[in-house]
């Protein structure tokens, strides 16, 4: 009885489009006041890399995947209005040859025996979430159908099939559905996976291949014959593709950079696609190292990567769990966000800024022996010492002494400063920094690590890492002058690559943090920084654990999967002598208050004088400061606030680089260590 209401009722439809001019005029307006229910069908935000390529989907709020359809296979297309609905082009909404046939057929045979239902129908159904058998809700599709036909065109209206058709589950829309049962997008389909992704929508669940393989084939099999019959695909093509086995499996929907896409979306409610810098090839490459990097080490372990490119501050990959499912090594946390300690990996720019005040230089001689800073003792790592080094020796040695001397003399208030400049955001304890900032006593982030690395891959300027395009902005202060941050990479080049790695030229530093709780290795080429953590979230002791032995390999395993760029040539005006060519001041760290007999001795006729500008001088001078002195032996360097500005100049004269308006200290030195300053005001 039901099957005849239904014919009957499709019939009446199709009588209805032929009645007379005047009802034709009430039908009219009857559809025009149909009440369309929303049309704007929320699918999941999804974030992309920088080829397009899907890093992570997300559900729709009510728990189903459904993701905006984007481009489809043409074969796809066509193997569909093949089989659901051929004058899907031509029709108004309802397709009055097919209600017919479906009506005679149903009163013929007792049963419904072919749908008429169109695309258009199915997708007011899918809209409404209506029911598929009774016939008011049959009316009603039509309806719905006949109003959609004349508010949307037809490309619109295939967009919504493709968002809501059924695949099971909570998977819904054709290219969830590629993506769930081939790991692909839909653009690229072969036969048998079009005819599959067409025959499961009219029996959802019931043909699910991973449950019913065989009605599944069955299907889509004969979604190929009748391709093959309408010269879709040719006769060999079918008999292939019905011998291609149905995937029996689920798959994971793709979850590249999980922790970075999901912050991403949290940060841009509302966003349905969010491009990013991301190169998934890398991106994949970075996620296996960090997952290899754990494998067998211990449960609770996690690593975290992030690798960018210094030239325009966009990330490349970045990871922040070894493995964001495992709850045991609380893969939920993104570690490449968290406060960390750096343990030595701050090291470098201490250096950094000692060279650029004129304090020291890669040779200058230092002493590593036992020391007291008020009433701190700090020692080395292993708890020796080596006695006289010099600074390039004990930046590769990493040499704990050395680097608090260098740092007591700068200041840790101007290292933070410095650090900040740069990106390195740090968190202190009581908020006052002090000497152990040095020696990882205060919190760091693995992505705050890199931009510090970046800037002194640019010279000391730094510039914001960003996985979103355009985010990279250079910052408006350098941490310290291009010559000193090439003095700091030419000797972190110099650091031997580890054991059973490719060598490779890479200005890197390692660092461990108290009681081996942090495992960490950054470095840079030309054009990239890499930072690697490894460690446990919860803080506990990883034994044994050294940035050498387990972060480091990873980092130089992550660059090369990147072409070779080499590190930059020094700046004209860098200082490239041995300590025994170095002015006397410079060839041995002298501590602050403290001076060498040489720069010490009485002035007589020969005593190196500053000539031109005079103390106290005031100079209008708009382009280059010219700087003169008399005495003393060559040869001769002038400092301008601290910092060098022309060394080792054959003549006591230099043409330096115009500071800006207002007061300047300007310095010469001398073979012998002898100096004279003034101080002067530019206008």
């Amino acid at each position: 009885m039901r099957s005849r209401r239904f014919a009957l009722s499709l019939m009446a439809a199709v009588l209805v489009l032929g009645i007379g001019a005047g009802a034709r005029d009430r039908f009219d307006d009857w559809v025009d006041a149909t009440a369309l229910p929303r049309l704007e069908v929320p699918v999941g935000a999804e974030v992309v890399a920088r080829d397009g390529t899907l890093l992570r989907a997300f559900q729709v709020a009510d728990g189903r995947w459904r993701l905006d359809a984007g481009p489809v296979d043409p074969l796809f297309l066509d193997m569909l209005l093949l089989w659901e609905d051929r004058r899907f082009p031509g029709h108004s909404g309802i397709d009055a040859r097919a209600l017919l046939r479906a009506g005679v057929q149903a009163l013929r045979h007792g049963r419904v025996v072919s749908g008429g239902s169109t695309l258009t129908m199915q997708a007011a159904r899918l809209i409404e979430d209506g029911p598929t058998g009774q016939w008011a809700g049959k009316g009603r599709q039509m309806r719905l159908a006949l109003a959609l036909e004349r508010r949307l065109g037809k490309r619109e209206i295939m967009e919504l099939y493709l968002r809501l058709a059924p695949y099971g589950a909570n998977v819904e829309g054709i290219r969830a559905a590629s993506l769930q049962w081939f790991g692909k997008e839909p653009r690229r389909l072969t036969p048998a996976q079009a005819a599959l992704l067409v025959a499961l929508p009219q029996s959802p669940e019931t043909r699910r291949p991973d449950r019913f393989p065989e009605r599944a084939t069955a299907a889509r099999d004969r979604v190929l014959a009748r391709a093959a019959r309408a010269g879709l695909i040719s006769d060999a093509d079918a008999r292939a593709a019905m011998a291609e086995p149905v995937p029996r499996v689920r798959r994971a929907f793709p979850a590249l950079a999980p922790l970075l896409a999901a912050r991403l979306v949290r940060e841009h409610p509302g966003a349905l696609r969010i491009e990013t810098t991301i190169d998934a090839r890398l991106q994949r490459r970075a996620e296996e190292l960090a997952s290899r990097a754990v494998r067998g080490a211990g449960r609770r372990l996690s690593a975290a990567v992030v690798l960018a490119d210094h030239r325009n501050g966009e990330i490349l990959a970045e990871v922040g769990a070894a493995d964001w499912t495992d709850g045991a090594s609380a893969g939920f946390v993104d570690m490449a966000r968290a406060w960390r300690s750096p343990g030595s990996t701050l090291k470098p720019f201490v250096y950094g800024l000692a060279f650029d005040d004129g304090l020291a230089h890669p040779e200058t001689l230092i002493e590593d022996r036992p020391t007291v800073f008020g009433r701190w003792q700090p020692q080395n790592f292993d708890h020796h010492f080596r006695g006289t080094v010099s600074l390039k020796n004990a930046l590769i040695w990493s040499l704990n002494i050395p680097v608090v001397k260098l740092a007591d003399a700068v200041g840790p208030n101007r290292v933070t400063q410095a650090l900040r400049r740069g990106g390195v955001e740090l968190r202190l304890p009581g908020e006052v920094p002090g000497l152990a900032v040095v020696l990882g006593g205060a919190g760091v982030t693995l992505e705050g690590l890199a931009e510090g690395y970046a800037a002194l891959a640019r010279g000391g300027r730094g510039i914001t890492l960003s996985a979103l395009p355009g985010g990279g902005e250079e910052r408006p202060a350098p941490m310290f002058g291009p010559v000193a941050a090439w003095q700091v990479g030419n000797i972190l080049g110099q650091n031997p690559a580890p054991q059973g790695v490719r060598q490779r030229v890479l200005a890197y530093k390692t660092g461990t943090s108290y009681g081996h709780r942090d495992a960490l290795a950054v470095g840079f080429d030309g054009a990239r920084v890499g930072a690697v953590w490894l460690g446990r979230p919860d803080g506990t002791p990883v034994p044994g654990a050294f940035g050498g032995d387990l972060a480091a390999p990873v980092l130089f395993d992550l660059f090369d999967a990147l072409p070779s760029v080499a590190l930059p040539p020094p700046p004209p005006q860098t200082l490239t002598l041995p300590n025994s060519a170095l002015p006397l001041p410079l060839r041995r760290f002298a501590p602050a208050g403290t001076a060498s007999a040489m720069a010490a001795r009485p002035a007589g006729p020969d005593a190196l004088r500053l000539t031109y500008p005079p103390d106290g001088a005031e100079i209008d001078a708009r382009g280059p400061l010219t700087a003169k002195a008399r005495g003393g032996r060559g040869p001769w360097t002038f400092l301008l606030n601290g910092a060098p500005a022309a060394i080792a100049q054959p003549q006591p004269l230099a043409s330096l680089p115009n500071p800006g308006p207002g007061f300047a200290e300007l310095t010469v030195v001398d073979a012998d260590g002898a100096s004279a300053t003034a101080a002067i005001r530019l206008h």
